[in-house]
């Protein structure tokens, strides 16, 4: 099966690539914008008629993009996450290949919703940001697109290489840095988001899964259960060997710069390092928790790694820098 990977130098494209190589039947080619790339192409400057005349020489059987952008403006949001999308439904109109496309989305293109739910596929969406919205509208053109395509709507993605911005991200750095000083108490905020993490591991089995099946529309690809961050901080904590106290705040303490984990701390000042409030980043208040029964009833998928796995994978990777 000849598989044509959509960036794959990407926090999810990374494990999607080591699971398709791993199965020898596959043929892969990786088309991105770094220089590790098989083919250099910016799908979001690029023109469709370009991607198209390399389809047509590639001739893949299956399209998988796992490209996008979680941070920026609006404007870099819609480029990345949109735009490109657009690239790849023309390009594959236009072409003679006759791709399957799968498309990972995300859960923020749900929005909020109401707690102790969990969000099937056919919610309407009402995304929170920017960013679920640019996800949405690229869900949209694929779906509309006409093509043999699915969209893998992946909720929290947690485990090895989770970006040191994210929240799980970090939690892991306040720990290090905690650890590394000698500090008994641990200060942090803006735990009380209650969120559905799925390990990486799982997302990229679940994309093999649906490169090879039949099915289309959109899937939801998540964990089935809704853990909050105070939680998810707390077996942190102990699998990372933190003998101190976790203190969570209301707020930042006083004097204390918004936006810093680990703050400096002056001769006047008696805090622990503390992580400081944050909005959790993808627009969908306080609680999220997908509904995966499509992914097992379309896919034969379901998540085989647990939390307390991936938060020690994303531990592993804080201690190297200890």
């Amino acid at each position: 099966m000849r598989v044509l990977l959509i960036g794959a130098n990407g926090y999810l494209g990374r494990f999607v690539a080591d699971r398709l190589l791993a199965d020898p039947a596959v043929q892969l080619t990786a088309l991105g914008r770094g220089d590790d790339a098989d083919v250099r192409f910016d799908l979001a400057a690029g023109s469709p008629g370009a991607l198209t005349r390399f389809l047509d020489a590639v001739h893949p059987q299956v399209v998988i993009n796992c490209a996008g952008s979680t941070r920026g403006g609006a404007r870099e949001l819609t480029r990345h996450n949109t735009v490109a999308v657009a690239t790849v439904c023309e390009g594959l109109r236009r072409s003679g290949c006759g791709a399957r496309l799968v498309h990972l989305g995300c859960g923020a293109e749900y929005g909020p919703s109401q707690p102790g739910s969990s969000t099937a596929e056919d919610a309407v969406p009402r995304p929170g940001g920017p960013y679920g919205v640019s996800k949405l509208a690229a869900t949209e053109l694929v779906l509309g697109s006409g093509l043999d395509a699915v969209v893998l709507r992946v909720f929290s993605p947690a485990g090895p290489g989770t970006p040191a911005g994210s929240p799980l991200g970090r939690l892991a750095e306040a720990l290090r840095r905690a650890m590394q000083s000698g500090d008994g108490e641990l200060k942090l905020g803006g735990l009380g988001v209650q969120r559905d993490f799925v390990d990486v591991r799982d997302v990229a089995r679940a994309v093999h899964a649906a490169a090879l099946s039949a099915a289309q529309g959109v899937i939801n690809i998540g964990s089935g259960r809704a853990v909050r961050l105070r939680d998810a901080a707390a077996v942190l904590a102990r699998v990372a060997g933190y003998g101190g106290a976790l203190h969570e705040l209301d707020g930042p303490p006083a004097g204390m710069v918004r936006g810093l984990i680990g703050h400096q701390r002056t001769d006047s000042e008696h805090h622990a390092p503390a992580m400081p409030l944050h909005p959790y980043p993808d627009g969908c208040g306080s609680w999220q928790q997908a509904d995966v029964r499509t992914a097992r009833d379309r896919l034969g998928w379901r998540p085989r790694i647990g939390l307390e796995e991936s938060l020690a994978d994303i531990w592993m990777e804080a201690a190297c820098r200890i």
